[in-house]
């Protein structure tokens, strides 16, 4: 039997910070593991710990078989990230993982649940827009790699790596099937300010897409374009980043009279 995962397999703290006034969970993009973020703490608020949550099948938890279902993969998190939620905290995700924050909330209010103060949606189209392309996750090779390389999220050595690529192409497909099989249920907004942000280039969301989420929420909305395709959030990090400090400075203090 494989061994149940410890509840700190979750969640990796690249600076664990005791004092915080906010834990900031992050979730990632297909593909992505929790060290996409682990250079973001020196430049967010010194009173923010930054949590990023580590997905089974990739990184330290590479031997786990990940999730393709979105809803169970929320479930789960529901459960695992609880004694986590003590103190007032915050959601970030990119493509993926902003529907993985999205969803957590609703969960989180469905059960009575504390509530995250604020929820940062990035690089994906509102729940109720249609996939601008057919899905992937199913395709045979080679048009499976030839869709990665349309993303721009694969690097070209490792596409054409067939080792590697036999490695993460079980992970990559899960991944892209939790977007594609994805269904949002009709619910009340979410009484949670949002913070969606897109890339000026990126060929499957539009800012017209990302402003859909504005549906989504009866508390505050506001939205920012960067320079960029679907993954500015690397490419333009350093914008990207002085963005969120700017926001999180709002919530801290939102979080100090929480």
């Amino acid at each position: 039997m494989t061994p149940k995962p410890s509840l700190s397999s979750w969640i990796s703290t690249p600076r664990p910070n005791p004092a915080s006034r906010l834990r900031l969970f992050c979730f990632p993009y297909a593909g992505g593991g929790a060290s996409i973020f682990y250079t973001w703490p020196g430049t967010l608020p010194p009173d923010v710990e930054l949590c990023p949550v580590q997905l089974p099948g990739r990184e330290a938890r590479l031997a786990e078989p990940p999730y393709r279902d979105m809803m169970e993969l929320v479930a789960r998190l529901g459960e695992v990230l609880e004694p986590h939620m003590d103190r007032p905290f915050a959601f970030f995700g990119h493509s993926n993982g902003a529907i993985m924050s999205f969803e957590l909330a609703r969960l989180l209010r469905r059960q009575g649940r504390r509530m995250p103060l604020h929820l940062f949606l990035s690089g994906r189209a509102a729940p109720h827009v249609p996939l601008s392309h057919p899905p992937v996750h199913e395709l045979p090779e080679p048009a499976f790699s030839d869709a990665l390389r349309r993303l721009q999220g694969t690097p070209e050595e490792i596409l054409a790596n067939a080792e590697i690529m036999a490695l993460i192409t079980p992970l990559l497909r899960a991944d892209f099937s939790l977007a594609e099989t994805y269904a949002c249920a009709p619910e009340e907004p979410l009484d949670v300010p949002v913070t969606a942000y897109g890339g000026d280039a990126d060929p499957d969301v539009t800012p017209e897409d990302v402003e859909g989420w504005s549906r989504y929420t009866r508390a505050d909305f506001d939205s920012r374009i960067f320079p960029g395709g679907h993954f500015f959030l690397n490419t333009q990090r350093a914008m990207v980043l002085a963005e969120l400090a700017r926001n999180l400075a709002a919530v801290t203090a939102r979080a100090a009279r929480a």
